[in-house]
């Protein structure tokens, strides 16, 4: 049994310790003490410090005004002041930077056609949370072949974000990192918190001093309290540990980000149809958040059947034409051709085919925006003509 004594106060009111000095001197002859630090990491490798690549990819005037008015913009969709649809869509993970810039200029493209109707928002993630093990992502391994060679992935990561930006298309990202974000997060236009760490503390924290306006999904099972409680948790201000841009250790003090919305994913059923959104925005309302919410047509919402995620968007698409506006926004995975593929070493892979989850092609693509653009148009109609 240990026991406990209390401390006497010194004369200048601090506490002194009863324990026995921790630095003794060491005994002749006695046997080396055991390792008790760092006995499973194998090898430390620094980074680069942020402000490094900061200075070697520094953000262009584009690439600034780019995101500054797109997160203006989601702002005033997700407080009501903006009618257009927010719409997230792009490859499930981004492994390869000659397909990730192909799709982003077609992208551009597609949005400049639809600019009046929907927010488009190109999905660029470099972090892949595992249930187990596999591919990371970009950042993680950005050779694809078990090198680990994360300072390269966080240059290309820049690098692709910089030109996405220069083209005047908007990026989003998840963030499953904490350190990450200080080295992307200012050509970050819209960011989102996933299915598997929406319940995490440190991921609140993180997200109530982001810049940029976040979603948080629901859980696996398809519940919703802890996306309600996390925006609820984000809105406020929080003080942790972090990093700054020379890459020494802090302690943040966040203001707390208005600017955060549920994202419905599904769970053990999908949860994208009109009664899961009445049901939804019944539970925020009752919460005292915003009734907004956000649909993703993929993961479970389409049973991850690729090819359901049309299904998915051409419901959403109803619902927005009949009047909707708790509907503020949409995901879509896409990617240049259709479909997955196995990263196997030494195999070449397929171009523009995703590696990670199943993703809609590109003709689909521009069907489903124009779908949702259209959908946008009967809304205004519908509610200008009801007002």
């Amino acid at each position: 049994m240990f026991l406990h004594r209390k401390r006497a106060p010194s004369p200048q009111g601090n506490p002194v310790s009863s324990a026995t000095p921790r630095t003794k001197p060491a005994t002749p002859g006695a046997a080396p003490k055991p390792p008790v630090d760092d006995t499973r990491i194998r090898e430390i490798t620094e980074l680069a410090p942020p402000s490094h690549l900061l200075r070697e990819f520094p953000a262009s005037d584009i690439a600034v005004t780019t995101t500054f008015e797109t997160r203006s913009a989601i702002h005033r969709v997700l407080h009501g002041a903006d009618d257009r649809l927010l719409v997230v869509v792009g490859p499930c993970s981004i492994h390869d930077y000659d397909a990730a810039i192909d799709y982003a200029t077609r992208l551009a493209a597609l949005k400049r056609e639809v600019a009046d109707e929907l927010i488009v928002v190109m999905r660029v993630y470099f972090e892949k949370p595992r249930t187990t093990v596999g591919w990371k992502g970009l950042i993680n391994d950005p050779r694809l072949d078990d090198s680990f060679r994360i300072n390269e992935g966080l240059r290309l990561a820049r690098r692709i974000l910089l030109e996405i930006n220069e083209l005047e298309l908007p990026a989003g990202t998840e963030y499953l990192d904490m350190i990450t974000p200080q080295y992307i997060a200012d050509l970050i236009a819209w960011g989102a918190i996933g299915a598997r760490t929406t319940e995490s503390q440190v991921h609140r924290q993180l997200a109530s001093g982001l810049s940029c306006p976040v979603g948080f999904k629901n859980g696996t099972d398809g519940g919703v309290k802890i996306a309600v409680d996390a925006i609820k948790a984000a809105s406020a201000p929080h003080h942790f540990l972090s990093v700054t841009k020379g890459g020494h250790s802090a302690i943040v003090h966040t203001a707390g980000n208005e600017d955060c919305h549920i994202i419905l994913r599904g769970g053990t059923v999908p949860n994208y149809d009109a009664a899961s959104v009445d049901k939804v925005c019944g539970e925020l309302g009752h919460a005292g958040v915003a009734a907004r919410v956000m649909i993703d047509c993929s993961h479970a919402n389409s049973q991850k059947r690729y090819e359901r995620q049309l299904d998915v968007a051409h419901d959403v698409a109803g619902q927005i034409a009949r009047g909707d506006d708790r509907v503020i926004g949409a995901m879509i995975e896409s990617h240049i051709n259709p479909g997955r593929q196995d990263l196997v070493p030494g195999q070449p892979l397929a171009y523009g085919v995703s590696i990670t989850d199943a993703c809609v092609g590109w003709d689909a693509t521009v069907g489903v925006l124009r779908e949702l653009a259209d959908a946008v148009r009967q809304r205004r109609v519908l509610l200008t003509d009801a007002s």
